[in-house]
């Protein structure tokens, strides 16, 4: 397995001065942001000139850039103008992988608030839809899209994103495990979600959290639950709950021997943990200490 940091995790550095410190706290590749407005992303309309910029400092410090992280979510909307631009937007990243070398975008399992049970069948094909034609797309650039297990979508449960896996029927459409979501949105402990999901399971989030008593989750974004809604606060990797020897025990049992990338909150917790040149470079370590 190899560890990539995350620039959710570098919110105070650009996308090459996060590089650059991935290299030298001993991390392996990098999963980068595509966002407007964000230091530590790609823009959504990226020129060729910030790419070149990116792919040239990750080979100097010898990074592999992992996976891209955009922020689209609405693939199931009943809006077909909505879902097109939607599409559009994954499409352009399918390209910047191809430019930068990366092999995976993680994906939003559409855009469900938690109890919105309208439409839901309707809403559902046309995920299955937007993820088959992306799908199609991907495969041709040598690109997997994975949906993540997150809260506010159609994959919030290791149940629900291994069947929409299968609904969807698409080798370039996998999973990503994310264990800490699964844990504090109260769905599936790791013994049964990797049970479940594994055999579709393409790339992994690492993070780690400790709850807040008295606390249930509740979220009306997806990116990000506000202060007031979270029941948990951020940890450094090996500092919280979440049983990260064990689950690795697991999955490399069942054969996984690819990615685990540092989604380190610091972005949207940055009172949690401290900068990533600290937390970051521990949780390298501690996953290191750790790998069977």
């Amino acid at each position: 397995m190899k560890i990539a940091g995350h620039t959710m995790g570098t919110p105070e550095y650009t996308v090459c001065e996060a590089i650059k410190l991935f290299h030298e706290i001993g991390a392996d590749g990098a999963e980068i942001v595509v966002q407007d407005g964000y230091i530590s992303g790609i823009p959504c309309d990226c020129d060729e000139a910030i790419l070149k910029e990116i792919k040239k400092c990750a080979q100097e410090n010898n990074i592999e850039i992992s996976c891209l992280t955009p922020y689209n979510s609405y693939f199931n909307s009943l809006d077909e103008t909505l879902r097109q631009k939607e599409i559009e937007g994954i499409s352009r990243v399918i390209d910047y992988c191809e430019y930068l070398g990366a092999h995976f975008i993680r994906i939003y399992g559409g855009n469900l608030a938690a109890g919105d049970t309208e439409n839901l069948e309707e809403r559902r094909n046309n995920l299955i839809r937007s993820m088959r034609y992306l799908g199609d797309l991907a495969l041709k650039k040598n690109v997997t899209l994975v949906i993540e297990n997150h809260f506010n979508t159609m994959s919030v449960s290791a149940k629900d994103s291994a069947a929409l896996i299968r609904d969807i029927d698409h080798p370039a459409v996998r999973i990503l495990y994310d264990q800490a979501n699964l844990t504090f949105t109260e769905n599936e402990g790791y013994q049964e979600a990797v049970s479940i999901q594994q055999q579709y399971v393409a790339y992994m989030h690492v993070k780690d959290l400790v709850f807040i008593e008295g606390k249930s989750f509740v979220s009306g974004e997806v990116s990000h639950p506000k202060e007031s809604d979270r029941n948990v606060i951020t940890k450094i990797v090996g500092e919280g709950v979440v049983e990260w020897p064990e689950i690795l025990k697991m999955v490399k049992a069942r054969g996984y021997d690819g990615w685990l990338s540092l989604e380190y909150e610091r972005r949207w917790h940055p009172d949690d943990i401290p900068d990533a040149s600290v937390g970051m470079k521990k949780s390298i370590e501690y996953l290191k200490t750790i790998l069977p």
